[in-house]
């Protein structure tokens, strides 16, 4: 069974995610280019704005332009909300062609890690990062645990790590993970730089 979940720091937004699935994974479309809190609020901000209830078909089938302005009504779902607005309905419409609406179908009867992780991948938007992300968080805080979910994982299927929003339970494992993406960007960058420098080779002197 999912635990209680703390994603948000709201906690009428983590009750939401706690309970429907379809919140849950339209968080984690949203989880991009904005702070975790801020991605996995909107749903809850979604519902509000169409009358209290997260309504996966009635997404799938709103009006672009009228959806659009919705999500971008201050304070706007996403600090891109066209372009995330366009995601979004792309998913619901997804889930209701081939799930009924309903994102636990996605992995309710998966018989290996690599299903769940592949229904995901199959998303708009989901690439191999997202994917196993999500997974990771079905995993360690879902209770979906087919066999082998933490391999499909991969890195954020280890147990006691603090790679991803997979391991934020509390502000406490917020500011590691925080501590520990901020501390892979750096090491990026130094390789980066790094490359950038043998490429040009020594200078003149």
């Amino acid at each position: 069974m999912p635990r209680p979940l703390w994603l948000t720091g709201d906690p009428d937004a983590d009750a939401l995610l706690s309970v429907d699935p379809n919140a849950l994974l339209l968080g984690m479309v949203l989880d991009q280019q904005v702070p975790m809190e801020k991605a996995f609020s909107g749903p809850k901000v979604i519902a509000e704005r169409m009358g209290g209830r997260l309504d996966v078909a009635a997404i799938a089938h709103a009006d672009q332009d009228a959806f659009a302005a919705l999500c971008a009504e201050r304070p706007a779902v996403h600090r891109f909300p066209g372009a995330m607005a366009a995601r979004v309905q792309a998913v619901c419409r997804v889930l209701v062609e081939t799930a009924d609406g309903d994102a636990a179908a996605l992995w309710r009867d998966a018989r290996s890690g690599d299903e769940v992780r592949r229904a995901i991948a199959a998303l708009p938007g989901f690439g191999d990062q997202k994917s196993a992300i999500f997974t990771a968080l079905l995993g360690k805080q879902y209770g979906v645990t087919p066999p082998g979910w933490r391999e499909a994982a991969g890195a954020y299927g280890e147990e006691g790590c603090f790679r991803s929003v997979a391991d934020v339970v509390d502000p406490d494992s917020l500011s590691r993970v925080r501590a520990a993406k901020k501390a892979a960007k750096a090491e990026i960058r130094a390789l980066e730089e790094q490359t950038r420098a043998a490429k040009a080779g020594p200078s003149a002197g």
